[in-house]
């Protein structure tokens, strides 16, 4: 007797954890249904946007600590197409924000013609262009294909923001640190 309301008890349990709203089965097709939407025939263009890879992606690199800096902020060396640009963290930013020296560093040209406006800022319009990231890696992170504008005037450091920072699970401030991932 005592064995089969163990077994009930267990049985419920998993039930439970299996059927209600974000449980087990909904994990399991989350990533399935994200997939079937997708109209898309480029399998690497569906991986990009997967939440699963990317949480997987920043499980398998590990937690990356930045330390705030005597300003408050906190400063991240990073790579961007292989080559070394230092940018202030800025979680608040839509995408990342190359100044023009670290876009020219990192192999990426413009003309004044491809000036315009592209995005809002405090002090109002932005100019610049619009561009995507190949590469971009911090710590043990890296990521594809990531969205950035280049602003060849205004900006006196670049800007690390969520095209970036949305790709790596969790990001949180600890004390006078900043994590990104596990």
């Amino acid at each position: 007797m005592r064995e089969a309301i163990f077994l009930a008890i267990a049985m419920l349990a998993f039930v439970g954890a299996a059927f209600v709203p974000g449980g087990a089965i909904d994990s399991a097709t989350e990533g399935a249904e994200d997939f079937a939407s997708e109209k898309t025939s480029d399998p690497a263009a569906l991986d990009r946007h997967s939440n699963s890879s990317a949480s997987y992606a920043s499980w398998a690199a590990g937690a990356t600590e930045l330390p705030r800096a005597a300003d408050g902020h906190f400063y991240a060396d990073t790579r961007i197409n292989g080559s070394q640009v230092e940018f202030l963290v800025d979680t608040g930013a839509t995408k990342v924000a190359l100044t023009g020296s670290d876009a020219r560093a990192a192999g990426l040209y413009w003309s004044d013609a491809d000036v315009h406006e592209v995005a809002r800022g405090a002090s109002g319009p932005v100019y610049g262009v619009s561009v995507t990231l190949d590469r971009v890696t911090l710590g043990g992170h890296e990521a594809r294909d990531v969205a950035a504008i280049i602003v060849p005037e205004g900006l006196s450091v670049s800007l690390l923001g969520q095209s970036f920072l949305s790709t790596i699970h969790p990001v949180r401030i600890e004390h006078d640190r900043m994590v990104l991932g596990e």
